[in-house]
């Protein structure tokens, strides 16, 4: 197993490298680059995109500072002042062998328009992806292994039928739109005023006992926890129903049911832990799935400022710093958790050995 997960430490280095690459090289054709976007402010514009569907042809972020200054009529020293600045003086090969030799040293930059290093504008928003990602999940699994065990139990009954139905219809309701009714329904909009309209966390929030903060946390987030997790249950049921359906078929739990166990013994006691393998050792990706996927409409519908609207915003914005200073850090974190996923696999289940099956 240690030569296994060498191997796929290895690996991580080519594929974040190569992914690193495509992406930094898609942006070079992008148009509207940062330096753009505060030209557009200096001269009242808004927004550099206006300029561009305006101006019938595409500047691209490493345009010459004559084509800014033909653009825009500025003084060509203080285009390449900017260009200086922000690094787009040279080439870019060289910015982005110098931008992995500072991720190598876990140097992130400063965002370009936040005066913020982007680790720290990343832990300030972590709280309210955590908050969205934990909560989901745990939800999910909660609800939907029960429900998936009972419905193997009870397969082809009117219990499985309409639980089948339910949820794939919750399944089906986009999660904005849910997120919409329960604000009409239960935040003020037009029935009930009993949860908040918005934040994480209420204003005198720091004044509160802790309890109280406990509960005025558990307040705020039950709308948009619920808003996330609404289509998060139909996979997980029906992947635990066909788990438990395939497992109770063998032979095995045909004889624990002549050796006279009960029902509870032999589904708990032998289907379990077999069938659960699929779906326990998914957790970490999952988990990380939900966290990092963070739900821009969610969080703008419930005033959240998570990793979400962070990244929207970051390549609205064209802050390139933080565009590639997450995307590393996302992408190394989530091929780390595709390890941890076969670890977990093998900690479920002894029998899996990985090394055996690529050789």
């Amino acid at each position: 197993m240690g030569a296994y997960i060498l191997r796929r430490l290895l690996l991580i280095i080519p594929t974040l490298l190569g992914i690193m690459i495509i992406n930094f090289s898609l942006v070079q054709f992008v148009p509207g680059g940062p330096i753009e976007q505060i030209l557009a402010q200096i001269e009242g514009e808004g927004d550099a995109f206006e300029g561009i569907a305006g101006g019938g042809g595409e500047i691209e972020a490493s345009s010459s500072s004559e084509e800014y200054a033909g653009a825009r009529g500025l003084p060509p020293e203080y285009i390449a002042e900017l260009e200086r600045e922000f690094g787009f003086d040279k080439p870019p090969l060289e910015r982005f062998l110098n931008m992995m030799w500072n991720y190598l040293r876990l140097d992130f930059g400063e965002s370009y328009f936040r005066s913020i290093s982007v680790i720290d504008l990343v832990l300030e928003k972590m709280p309210v992806s955590i908050t969205l990602g934990l909560w989901s999940t745990i939800i999910a699994y909660l609800v939907s292994i029960p429900l998936g065990i009972r419905k193997a139990v009870r397969d082809g009954t009117p219990f499985d039928t309409w639980t089948s139905g339910a949820i794939i219809v919750a399944y089906a309701i986009p999660g904005f739109l849910f997120a919409i009714l329960l604000l009409v329904l239960f935040a003020g909009g037009s029935y009930f005023q009993i949860f908040p309209l918005r934040g994480l966390t209420s204003t005198n929030w720091e004044e509160l006992s802790f309890w109280g903060k406990i509960g005025d946390y558990f307040w705020h987030i039950t709308l948009p926890v619920l808003a996330s997790t609404i289509s998060a249950f139909a996979t997980l049921t029906l992947l635990t129903k066909n788990s438990f359906l395939d497992e109770i078929k063998k032979q095995y739990v045909i004889t624990a049911r002549a050796k006279g166990l009960a029902e509870r013994q032999v589904l708990y006691g032998h289907v379990f832990r077999n069938a659960m393998l699929i779906v326990i050792a998914g957790f970490p990706a999952v988990f990380i799935g939900v966290f990092f996927s963070g739900s821009i409409i969610i969080e703008t519908i419930f005033s959240l400022d998570g990793l979400g609207r962070l990244g929207f915003e970051a390549a609205v914005e064209r802050d390139y710093p933080v565009i590639f200073g997450t995307l590393f850090i996302f992408g190394l974190i989530g091929l780390v958790v595709g390890i941890l996923s076969d670890l977990m696999y093998v900690l479920v289940d002894p029998r899996i050995d990985f090394e055996k099956r690529e050789g």
